[in-house]
């Protein structure tokens, strides 16, 4: 007997599994569990039973996502599957992926892909049996009018399937076939001779040169061309002998199986089966790298807070279409002096940690009415809540501001405050630097607005930070092999064959921030969303001098893993929050409580300050320079604010001595008392508005300015002149003269004029958007497998076929169905039954009766793997199960 015969035996005899339920029902629960874990969107809803897993396993939206989710083998042994027959045999399989030469490296990785495509349900079968699922076949495979991504056209049958039978035998006679008496050994014949690569070779042996050309440019994809109504002598050549065949008119194709012999049986010209390398591109000490990281998460937070600083007393507006306007981004940019895409990451990731939001809309309910003693019936509304309802029913402009978190998040230690914004970042779906960009209808997206959310961000930019962890500590990482080895492990698919990609420049600079990408291209997406998180982690000190710090690593632990961006203290409290600051808090330096003042008017903060003597720092004088050391400058400006603040003359020498750890100089003594001198000697208040002066010949001087004419003066008595001009206006008038008014209340008393920070009402961080269901812990999978396992054990229990309703249940009346389970609760048996529930929703139940009282039956339902309680009334008929065979165990 040959091999062959003995083969086809071994079939006969061992089928295998006839449909993808049977294949999925007999594997164990660890098996299908991984299953379900591998494919999440499975399990919502949970499934009924194996077979309604199995359909949904085979649905379009579910397999595309799952070849999604595939690395570069694994999808071109998928591709080689779709052009295999079907089904096919597992050598059959390594043919197609490592040629008529062989491969080792292709052998050696195979039989694990295939146990991950068939762990994915995505391939089924035996071994001698492999079949891809249908859908995956249907998207993978070419068709007459589309070629698959392997660059490959359909078959000889599919490409003849229209073609008259004449024509069949002419094309078998020019070939050198003999006739044949019908279409489909014609057919037969005629792919036997593609398949077979000697006689390919001998039939274009006597081929022109052209002819040869035009397959060179054929054989890899793609395998479609066009020709005339009267083609040239080298097309009709091969027209003639099929290797060329029309789809539609105009249109010829190379067919599969002599594209096969052509490539030397490979399915793919470069199979991948090796994941790449990510090589190193520098390497430096590890002390050297967490310095460096901890230098810049200090600067990521002096950012932030400058942030927040300069919106304290309310941001900019909300467009109408929401976001910030490009003329607000281009005034935080200067504010932060940074770049504006990176000025549109440090808003965005703000907005993200929920530090900053629009102060109207909708409020979120953060306050419940009976959090609130003195809530009414119709629910408890604050100040702040009321007042944005009514700057929106009077077509006031919404603004942006910090929400009320901002103080919580002000008030942690350095590092907690790091990691509440890394938090935000890691799962983070939103990308800023598609700020500028245009979106699929051709509108700008700004900061802050809508349709910025990528779902695969978070992905990408855990999967970077991973890869960055594989390698050895103080091991910075080449981004262009970085980026290599992110597209082997999510390859992307396209109807067309999957082309070279180009290695992407290697330059001595770094990639700017930003640059928006095109909205229908993937690919360009992906990429950029790789070089941004590179950015985005060093910006951020994650990484330092492009290594993968300490801290970093610690980011990519799976416990504290939060669902949401930025949830308040929840956030920084989380277990992987609480590690990430402790590891970043020695890198630090501590605040320091004292500056250095210097005769030209300057101070120098060696270091970061504590938050009060910031605050008042900020007040008194303008900071000139940032960097190690921040440098303030002390002009008459800034110390009258000080004074409009609130603050004496004495109590700011008070505090320079405190602060200061060289002696204060006297020019800065000197300013302080001068400024403070003149201030307030001019009072201004609200007629229209007034100017009251006890030296009437600082009157004198002001009325005979001409500087004054555009204030419209007027002198009511020797003390007191009166303006036409609001007191804002009068104020910042006498100010540009060199005067140096104070403001007085109805009262005659200084006015202080502290700044007043506006705050928005309680917000929720932007949620982020999944790519997907997410990932089921133990506890789900475990029960997801118990209620698939128990609706499967129903679902397959035979039952009696009675006259009234063959196939189904009867509709039996009540009292038999009460006669029926009272029968069935005494000698244990099950029986199905029907059942309609309150929403009117009808099920059939395998249910074992224990009591049957009151109305109600109670009894172990197998469909839902559980004891439950059935009201009789709502029970629509009662069936008996079949008998068994002998030796079958009864459903339980």
């Amino acid at each position: 007997m040959s091999a062959e015969q003995q083969h086809r035996d071994g079939q006969a005899a061992d089928p295998g599994p006839r449909s993808l339920a049977q294949a999925l029902r007999e594997r164990d629960d660890a098996s299908l569990g991984a299953l379900l874990r591998s494919r999440p969107d499975l399990l919502h809803p949970v499934p009924t039973d194996v077979t309604q897993l199995a359909t949904r396993a085979g649905t379009r939206a579910s397999v595309l996502r799952a070849l999604e989710h595939l690395d570069r083998f694994a999808l071109q042994a998928a591709e080689a599957l779709a052009v295999a027959p079907d089904p096919a045999s597992y050598q059959e399989l390594l043919d197609l992926l490592a040629g008529d030469d062989g491969d080792e490296e292709v052998a050696g990785a195979l039989p694990a892909t295939v146990a991950l495509l068939r762990e994915r349900a995505l391939v089924w079968g035996g071994e001698d049996r492999l079949r891809l699922v249908r859908t995956a076949r249907e998207l993978l495979a070419p068709s007459a009018s589309h070629s698959s991504p392997t660059g490959l056209g359909p078959s000889v049958a599919e490409a003849t399937s229209g073609m008259s039978p004449g024509r069949i035998q002419a094309i078998l006679t020019a070939a050198g076939l003999p006739h044949t008496h019908d279409t489909v050994s014609a057919v037969a014949a005629l792919s036997g001779l593609f398949a077979d690569r000697e006689r390919v070779a001998e039939l274009l042996e006597g081929a022109p040169e052209a002819s040869r050309e035009v397959l060179t440019r054929l054989v890899w994809g793609p395998p479609y061309g066009q020709v005339t109504a009267e083609p040239a002598a080298h097309l009709r050549w091969l027209l003639d002998r099929g290797l060329l065949l029309p789809t539609t008119p105009g249109t010829v194709v190379l067919p599969r199986e002599a594209a096969l012999s052509l490539r030397g049986g490979r399915a793919h010209r470069v199979p991948e089966p090796t994941r790449p390398r990510v090589a190193v591109a520098a390497e430096r000490k590890p002390q050297v790298v967490d310095a460096a990281a901890g230098g810049q998460a200090l600067a990521a937070l002096d950012t932030v807070e400058e942030l927040l600083r300069s919106w304290d007393e309310g941001g900019p507006a909300v467009l109408r279409a929401g976001g910030l306007s490009i003329r607000d981004l281009k005034r935080t940019a200067t504010v932060l002096e940074v770049p504006e895409p990176v000025a549109a990451f440090w808003v965005e990731l703000a907005y993200a940690a929920g530090l900053i939001a629009s102060d109207g809309g909708y409020v979120e309910e953060h306050h419940e009415r009976h959090d609130r003693p003195d809530a009414d019936a119709e629910g408890y509304e604050d100040e702040e809540t009321r007042d944005a309802r009514t700057r929106r029913r009077s077509g006031e402009a919404e603004h942006y501001a910090p929400t009320p978190e901002y103080d919580a998040w002000r008030d942690l230690p350095p590092a907690e405050r790091w990691a509440w914004l890394l938090e935000a970042w890691l799962p983070g779906t939103r990308a800023p630097g598609l700020i500028g960009g245009r979106d699929g209808r051709d509108r700008t997206l700004s900061a802050l607005g809508p349709g910025l959310d990528r779902s695969p961000a978070p992905e990408v930019r855990r999967r970077v930070l991973e890869l960055m962890a594989g390698l050895e500590p103080g091991q910075a990482p080449d981004p262009a092999t970085l980026l290599e080895r992110l597209r082997w492990e999510r390859p992307l698919r396209s109807a067309g064959p999957r082309r070279e990609q180009p290695e992407p420049p290697r330059t001595g600079g770094r990639p700017a921030y930003g640059g928006g990408v095109a909205a229908n291209d993937p690919e360009a997406l992906r990429t950029k969303l790789t070089e941004w998180a590179l950015l985005e982690a060093e910006m951020l000190g994650v990484t330092g001098r492009g290594a993968l710090a300490t801290h970093g690593r610690a980011l990519l632990g799976a416990e504290g893993r939060s669902e949401g961006a930025g949830a308040g203290t929840a956030a920084a409290g989380s277990a992987r929050a609480a590690v990430v600051a402790a590891l970043l808090a020695p890198l630090l330096p501590e605040p320091l409580d004292h500056v250095l003042l210097q005769a030209d008017l300057t101070a120098v903060a060696p270091g970061p300050l504590v938050r009060p003597l910031a605050e008042a720092l900020g007040v008194l004088a303008d900071v000139e320079s940032k960097g190690g050391a921040t440098v303030y400058r002390f002009t008459p400006g800034s110390v009258r604010r000080a004074l409009d603040a609130g603050r004496s003359a004495t109590e700011l020498h008070a505090f320079l001595d405190r602060h200061s750890r060289t002696p204060v100089p006297q020019p800065l003594t000197y300013l302080i008392d001068d400024v403070a001198r003149r201030h307030g000697l001019l009072r201004v208040g609200a007629a229209s508005s007034y100017v009251r002066c006890d030296d009437e010949s600082v009157l004198d001087e002001i009325l005979a300015d001409r500087r004054a004419t555009a204030l419209r003066l007027r002198r009511l008595a020797p003390t007191v002149v009166a303006a036409q001009a609001d007191p804002r206006t009068l104020i910042e008038g006498l100010r540009a003269m060199g005067f140096a008014p104070a403001a007085e209340s109805a009262e005659g008393d200084v006015m202080i004029a502290r700044p007043h920070a506006h705050r928005t009402p309680p917000r929720t961080p932007p949620a982020p958007v999944p790519d997907g269901p997410p990932a089921p812990d133990a506890t789900l999978l475990t029960a997801a497998v118990r209620a698939v396992r128990a609706g499967d054990r129903a679902a397959t229990a035979p039952r009696k076929e009675t006259p009234q309703a063959p196939g189904g249940l009867p509709r039996t009346s009540p009292a038999d169905t009460l006669a029926t389970v009272q029968a069935a609760a005494m000698t244990g048996e099950s029986v199905w039954i029907g059942h309609v529930n309150a929403e009117g929703a009808a099920s059939q139940r395998l249910l074992a009766p224990l009591r049957v009282e009151g109305g109600y039956v109670t009894g172990y339902d197998h469909t839902a793997d559980e004891v439950r309680t059935y009201a009789l009334h709502r029970i629509t008929g009662v069936a008996e199960l079949a008998d068994e065979p002998d030796g079958a165990e009864p459903a339980r």
